[in-house]
């Protein structure tokens, strides 16, 4: 890791108590020179399972700050309570995620000229609803997206990533029952903002396996990794701009 890269631990106020408590734990990831450059902020939210510290969520969260982006992750409320993502509405979840965004406007001097959104499993879908407000956004990456219930592609809910207008990245595993690629290609289809889909051979939502095989037979290991393809992703969007 880069030395001048720095992290720093915090509390995100809440607007109004949820399971008692009163803050989220947060990490900021601060890139050298900061505000400097480019100036894009990344808000990336955990999965239903585990909290902030999650394996995958860590590692998305340096990468991104190596590429000089300044980065947010948090816990929801029912991650930091110690419960279920059930413990939580949609509501307090849409709650939590703005408050880690208010964190971006601490410093008016140091306000960011880009920013994108994202999120594993369900810190994905509340990121595709704020999306769909007023919030202005460069664009959004989802990390196994949660598009039905667990083997009920006939259940798929789609509807509101058709109102979302700025690029989208998934990223899917093949063996993630919340997200049957069949029934994903046809909802992207219908979309009318740009899409990006990245497909992990024999990942389930949790996306742990390499978007390659990890080495090739010279030993080989530059390959692409969930957190180089938002990365690399992210730089994309922004020479588009």
């Amino acid at each position: 890791m880069d030395e001048a890269v720095r992290f720093e631990e915090l509390q995100i106020a809440l607007p109004e108590p949820v399971h008692g408590l009163h803050a989220l734990s947060a990490v900021v990831g601060i890139p050298e020179w900061w505000p400097t450059g480019a100036r894009v902020a990344v808000v990336l939210a955990h999965g239903g399972r585990g909290g902030m510290n999650d394996p995958l969520i860590v590692d998305v969260h340096r990468e991104l700050t190596k590429h000089k982006f300044l980065t947010i992750r948090f816990n929801f409320p029912f991650a930091e309570a110690g419960g279920r993502v059930a413990d939580d509405s949609m509501d307090a979840l849409e709650e939590a995620y703005r408050a880690a965004l208010s964190l971006l406007g601490r410093d008016p001097a140091a306000a960011p000229a880009h920013v994108f959104l994202g999120g594993k499993g369900i810190g994905g879908r509340v990121a595709a609803a704020l999306a769909t407000t007023r919030l202005q956004v460069d664009g959004i990456f989802f990390m196994g997206y949660p598009l039905h219930p667990v083997d009920r592609p006939e259940q798929a809910v789609g509807d509101h990533l058709y109102r979302i207008i700025s690029p989208m990245l998934f990223i899917q595993g093949t063996r993630d029952r919340h997200c049957d690629l069949a029934v994903l290609g046809r909802c992207l289809a219908r979309v009318g903002a740009p899409t990006t889909l990245e497909v992990v051979e024999g990942a389930d939502g949790d996306l742990t396996a390499p978007l390659r095989p990890p080495a090739d037979e010279q030993g080989n290991d530059d390959q692409p990794t969930v957190p180089k393809t938002v990365a690399a992703w992210i730089e994309r969007v922004l020479q588009r701009r």
